[in-house]
């Protein structure tokens, strides 16, 4: 069995040994989409993570058994010209679901405690050559007693509110799917969330209903010392509006974790706001702990052994 995977380097130095096992393993770290028609003529097993999967592709793969997505969400998969085969796609659910809970909370406290400016503040020299025991020129904000919003109450979403109960923080939340299926917590409509929470954390997918639903609008309504946090996907938030609203302090500050185009392009309007400070980027990184890529390996592996070796 010939295993292909076409943009391995989405997983970085992540060892695949138990992918490998499984069959004769081609990682390629990239593949644009002339590479890819060439790489797939001899592959039982597809591995891509954002390769697109078209019909095209699949044209050019006659002995492919299996698609598996690298990833939760699958996009860049034709998932019906994939059915019409008869080729099986599988993903990876809940293997991120820790490390991005935990990025969100890493963001929302860097805003709150201002955690640049104190580290700078030491390391520059600029407390060792002040008079006072302390630097009380910022002071931080405690996250217990104020009310987050989520938006998106998925599995991430609860454990975020989980864990920001255990800050002391009200939790309530907007369901995107607009069924509000969790009953721990109150399901409020999105302007109501907007205009009462004092953080507001989106961990929602990127569908019809979700993009551009954070908009100037949307902005205006919040609080103007609430905080916006994105870790679910780009195109959710209209990130020129953000950089305006966020310069402007009509809203204290955002964090981004995700993008409308990736990597960033250096034109962004994110990269030119007068405030940086307000700001905390990452890499579209959340998702990617050490311990979350080798549960992604290991589902991977799983998705072929259940569905192409179990049926040989």
């Amino acid at each position: 069995m010939k295993i292909v995977f076409l943009d391995a380097a989405t997983l970085g130095e992540t060892p695949l040994d138990e992918i490998a096992d499984l069959g004769e393993l081609v990682a390629w770290p990239a593949s644009t989409p002339a590479e890819a028609l060439e790489r797939v003529g001899d592959c039982d097993v597809l591995i891509v993570n954002k390769v697109r999967v078209t019909a095209e592709l699949l044209d050019h793969a006659p002995r492919l058994r299996l698609v598996c997505e690298s990833a939760t969400g699958v996009n860049n998969i034709d998932l019906d010209a994939c059915a019409a085969r008869g080729i099986p796609v599988r993903n990876a659910a809940g293997y991120s679901t820790e490390a991005v809970v935990q990025s969100t909370f890493a963001h929302l406290l860097s805003l709150a405690g201002h955690a640049p400016y104190f580290d700078a503040c030491v390391k520059s020299g600029r407390y060792s050559a002040g008079t006072l025991f302390c630097d009380i020129s910022h002071p931080y904000t405690e996250l217990a007693g104020k009310t987050l919003g989520i938006i998106g109450m998925g599995t991430i979403g609860a454990r975020v509110a989980a864990v920001a109960t255990a800050f002391g923080m009200r939790v309530i939340y907007y369901s995107t799917s607009g069924t509000s299926h969790n009953t721990d917590y109150p399901s409020v409509p999105l302007d109501t969330l907007l205009a009462q929470a004092d953080a507001v954390s989106i961990h929602a997918p990127l569908n019809e209903r979700t993009a551009g639903l954070i908009g100037a609008r949307e902005l205006e309504r919040m609080k103007p010392t609430a905080w916006l946090l994105n870790l679910g996907r780009g195109g959710i938030v209209d990130e020129a509006a953000l950089a305006q609203a966020v310069d402007a302090g009509r809203i204290a500050g955002a964090a981004l974790d995700v993008y409308a185009s990736e990597p960033l392009p250096a034109g962004s309007p994110l990269l030119s706001v007068r405030h940086p400070e307000r700001f905390r980027f990452s890499p579209h990184t959340a998702w990617a702990s050490r311990e979350a890529l080798a549960r992604l390996v290991r589902q991977v592996a799983d998705n072929i052994r259940g569905t192409v070796l179990e049926i040989g």
